[in-house]
């Protein structure tokens, strides 16, 4: 697919990986739609919206489709996250997550789906999930489970709409520095100890990840594929022998 003059929903797209996607975009020569909560974005259309919301979702997507004459890619990059130990987690609480990561992800490439199958263009959609999504972190059980329920709807959507010429993939981001990954500032060491355990040393930022996403929109033979945008820190194995080789600071 060629983005020069694309029309791109991108959901979450006023800050961290989505606002560094609206910029990616901008440079391929994509215009650009940003539904999301914050009242305004760098995007040529913006509509403020809660992603949970189905009817504003259902409303908006109609909306901006028409306004950027036809929908040709998505991102749906909205998200929020959690924390909360299994046992002490409310019902209220998981719900929150879902509501947004998975049913507002589902939500939004029904309708970013539709409205490419009913003006009969071929399309690219972009899941961002997470490496929380197949990794079992503690205590973020909601959005692990959330974020892997998305990877999952990206595999069978792209069986089901690649014969209307609709390709679906996901970009799973590790550790990068967001406004939700800000949160982590509060754990000591934090920041330092996945920088260490990620293969190329380092968190990662919202523009890598967001070269990732153009990159899988723009692949014409992908699809159904999640890929880890995470400087390899998933590949972090807690019980590899060669740990127990190393000298200090090796």
């Amino acid at each position: 697919m060629d983005l020069a003059g694309a029309g791109v929903v991108v959901t979450g797209g006023a800050s961290g990986i989505g606002a560094a996607t609206v910029s990616a975009l901008h440079d391929a020569g994509a215009r650009v739609a940003v539904l999301d909560l914050a009242s305004e974005s760098d995007a040529d259309v913006h509509r403020r919206v809660d992603i949970g919301d189905e009817a504003a979702v259902v409303d908006a997507v109609a909306s901006v489709a028409a306004e950027l004459g036809g929908l040709d890619a998505a991102v749906l990059n909205a998200g929020i996250g959690g924390s909360g130990g299994l046992l002490d987690l409310t019902t209220d609480e998981w719900d929150r997550v879902m509501r947004v990561n998975l049913r507002g992800a589902f939500v939004s490439l029904r309708e970013c789906g539709r409205a490419m199958r009913n003006a009969q263009r071929a399309g690219s959609i972009v899941v961002i999930t997470s490496v929380s999504g197949f990794l079992a972190d503690t205590r973020m059980a909601h959005y692990s489970v959330s974020k892997a329920g998305a990877a999952q709807l990206v595999r069978v959507a792209a069986r089901e709409l690649g014969p209307l010429g609709i390709r679906v993939n996901g970009v799973a981001p590790g550790t990068t520095d967001t406004p939700m990954f800000a949160a982590t500032e509060q754990l000591p060491g934090y920041r330092e100890r996945v920088a260490s355990r990620a293969a190329l040393g380092r968190v990662g930022t919202a523009a890598e990840v967001a070269q990732a996403v153009v990159a899988l929109l723009t692949l014409d033979w992908v699809t159904g594929q999640i890929v880890a945008a995470d400087g390899g820190v998933s590949l972090f194995s807690p019980i590899d022998p060669a740990e127990s080789l190393r000298g200090p600071g090796r």
